[in-house]
């Protein structure tokens, strides 16, 4: 209903929350009170939050109705090679699945895009050989390239660290830029130190380190600048909102949803990649290995979605044309600019208001 879900751009998600809790609440109290005197009124009970949602839908269907147009576009091409989670996680599987991207690559970039997105755990590491194929690459189609891989560092003092990444390519096959994933997955990617003796029944050997920032890409030709979310990091709200900096065209999710099979959590995963779109006011383009790979506009539409002969979950690209912002910035929604104060408000009222009930109760006795 994207009416109703416009007015996360001002509280956030958690103002969507409120209004569907509100409404309910509202009406069952309502229907008991009829229950109890036929015959009586209900507006006390359901009519101010019936007004809320009134004025919540008709500043959404404003919202929604005007649609800038855009002066340019940014040409992506998206791969999703639907990799089986065995091939995914197997080394010895490494080449063919680097050569299968390579190939799906190639019938991508006769559409000519200037940016090339693959998904995560379409490359497992960034070694010498895999980098020079991506060079080769990005070099001889002239295009830019954003993947996700492993990658290392090893810091003067202490064990080496490892990095859930993503890396981007120019056209002339160099790497100018990389993001560290800051939110990992608990017992996928790190095990928390006070469970310590969970590492034995986890499927991971070790453990990554979380990033510190979030990063902005920048690509030429167009001009366009974009953040990465990495797996499931489009998920929280307060994170996105720290990658939507005030120059950023679009966000750009990557991630492996083929974890779960051909189900409803690819679908469940994007529904909140929708919120985020709302809340930032920027495109959201999502890349992913098996399912949604699909761009959502600034209004929470899903614009594109790919799949082969109605299935959203098989191999292949799309193309889409994402629109940039005249001059680079854009005009930042109340929500980008101040964060949860809605949900931080409802814990303060309700604290106060819990605070204040039983302070009434022990003076009553």
């Amino acid at each position: 209903m994207l009416p109703l879900i416009q007015i996360a751009a001002v509280t956030g998600v958690y103002g969507v929350s409120f209004l569907v809790a509100w409404m309910s609440v509202a009406l069952v109290i309502a229907l008991l009170a009829l229950g109890r005197q036929p015959g009586r009124g209900v507006w006390g009970e359901a009519g101010l939050p019936l007004l809320a949602a009134a004025v919540a839908a008709s500043f959404g269907a404003t919202k929604v109705a005007k649609i800038e147009p855009a002066l340019e576009e940014l040409r992506v091409a998206l791969v999703q090679p639907a990799f089986a989670q065995g091939m995914n996680l197997s080394e010895s599987e490494e080449e063919a699945r680097l050569k299968q991207m390579i190939a799906l690559s190639g019938q991508a970039l006769a559409d000519q895009p200037s940016l090339l997105i693959w998904p995560e755990g379409a490359l497992s590491s960034l070694t010498p050989e895999h980098q020079a194929a991506l060079a080769g690459l990005t070099a001889r189609q002239g295009t830019w390239l954003v993947a996700t891989a492993e990658l290392s560092a090893a810091p003067a003092q202490g064990a080496t660290e490892y990095f859930n990444s993503s890396i981007l390519f120019n056209p002339k096959g160099e790497v100018t830029g990389f993001y560290h994933k800051r939110r990992l997955v608990i017992f996928g990617e790190y095990v928390p130190r006070w469970l310590a003796f969970l590492k034995w029944v986890t499927p991971i050997n070790g453990a990554f380190t979380p990033g510190k920032e979030p990063v902005q890409f920048t690509v030429t030709a167009p001009h366009a600048r974009f953040s990465v979310l990495i797996c499931f990091e489009d998920t929280f709200a307060e994170e996105a909102r720290e990658h939507a900096a005030p120059d950023t065209d679009f966000l750009v999710n990557l991630t492996d949803d083929g974890w779960f099979g051909n189900g409803p959590e690819a679908w469940q995963h994007a529904a909140n990649a929708v919120f985020r779109a709302v809340e930032n006011g920027v495109p959201l383009v999502r890349c992913t290995n098996n399912g949604l790979t699909c761009w959502i506009d600034a209004q929470g539409r899903f614009r594109e979605i790919f799949s082969v002969a109605g299935n959203v979950y098989g191999a292949g690209f799309m193309t889409a044309n994402i629109p940039l912002r005249p001059g680079g910035e854009r005009g930042r929604t109340f929500y980008n600019l101040h964060g949860d104060w809605f949900g931080w408000s409802c814990c303060a009222i309700s604290l106060g208001l819990g605070a204040a009930t039983i302070r009434s109760r022990r003076q009553a006795r």
